[in-house]
């Protein structure tokens, strides 16, 4: 069945709603909220609109105990390069990193040393502490100023498991901020990075050597020590040769060698110039020092640290040289039983 529906009932049927067009509302009298308001997002407004000051020049550094937490401190590699030649006379606080005291002193030591066992920084730096260097060490390193590696000892044909020495370093950043805050001497000789990991155990004994020497030096009224590595006497040595034999090259290179002994006042035993392991300057004050009446001079002390892998003849040469030479219990004991004809050579031998 068809329905039809007429014309005029279209309005009946219904329609989608156009959207009204909405009409801005009237502004808002100033009442005592809005004004509020807008002068709260205009002093937000402000502050975003100020400079940021950079932690390195702002009054209270942060120190870096803050830094652990993740705050970024930069190791002045930003500096201008005019500035850099210069910055050992600026305040810390200028290169963006603080130290504490034990820091500077731990990365000056190991800096001198070129690498130190973990638990003789312990020890010396911290007091017999291991935690807080522990603590600090991780910082340093995070900041990419030292490394810490974990080296084989020296088995010196013993059998069994492998011992383990944990040791840090100095990397090349590292060496170069603590010449610059530290204020060393200018011939104290800074090492980054780790060399011939073989005598690594051998080259961090020197450092308790040293303690030892240092010790008697001061007790006797030495002060502003340093230190000279046998790897910087080679170098001066080498090149005091290298010079003499340039200007006579006909002079006999033992007599050379000789007169270069003398000069560095090094012994000269078998032909060969003996070189200590350590080489510890001083200085001395005329008060302490009753035989001379100009002021103050200068002294050292040679020191040499001994092994298991020495052979007699290397033994013997060494005693002749007059170094302040030291052993470990161990290797007093081993060195014993290998000159037991020449027991005289162990009467000098000092224990670590």
């Amino acid at each position: 069945m068809r329905l039809d529906i007429p014309h005029d009932l279209d309005h009946d049927v219904p329609r989608r709603r156009r959207p009204e067009t909405l009409r801005p509302a009237p502004p808002l009298g100033p009442g005592p909220l809005e004004g509020e308001r807008r002068e709260r997002l205009a002093t937000q407004a402000e502050v975003r609109r100020m400079p940021e000051i950079p932690r390195n020049r702002q009054e209270n550094v942060v120190p870096h105990e803050r830094a652990r937490e993740g705050q970024a401190h930069k190791v002045s590699h930003d500096l201008p390069m005019e500035r850099r030649t210069r910055r050992h006379e600026l305040p810390q606080q200028s290169v963006g990193l603080s130290l504490r005291q034990e820091e500077i002193h731990a990365l000056t030591e190991i800096g001198k040393f070129r690498v130190l066992a973990t638990h003789d920084l312990a020890e010396t730096a911290y007091r017999g502490h291991p935690s807080p260097m522990q603590r600090d060490l991780r910082f340093l390193e995070q900041q990419k100023l030292v490394e810490v590696d974990s080296v084989n000892a020296r088995r010196d044909g013993r059998g069994g498991r492998v011992e383990r020495i944990e040791v840090v370093t100095l990397t090349r950043a590292g060496r170069d901020m603590i010449r610059q805050i530290a204020g060393l001497p200018d011939n104290q000789k800074l090492y980054a990075g780790l060399v011939k990991p073989r005598e690594v155990e051998h080259d961090t004994q020197i450092y308790r050597a040293y303690l030892k020497e240092a010790e008697c030096i001061e007790r006797a009224g030495g002060t502003n020590l340093r230190v000279q590595l046998d790897f910087e006497l080679k170098s001066q040595i080498q090149k005091a040769i290298y010079a003499a034999r340039k200007v006579a090259p006909e002079r006999d290179l033992s007599e050379i060698k000789q007169q270069v002994a003398q000069q560095f006042d090094l012994p000269f035993v078998n032909d060969t110039i003996q070189i200590p392991d350590a080489r510890i300057q001083y200085d001395l004050d005329r008060k302490v020092d009753q035989d001379t009446d100009q002021g103050s001079r200068t002294g050292h002390e040679d020191i040499e640290v001994l092994t298991a892998a020495y052979r007699p003849g290397h033994l013997r040469s060494k005693a002749q040289a007059g170094f302040h030479v030291y052993a470990s219990s161990a290797d007093r004991a081993t060195l014993s039983a290998r000159v037991e004809d020449d027991h005289h050579l162990m009467e000098h031998i000092l224990e670590l």
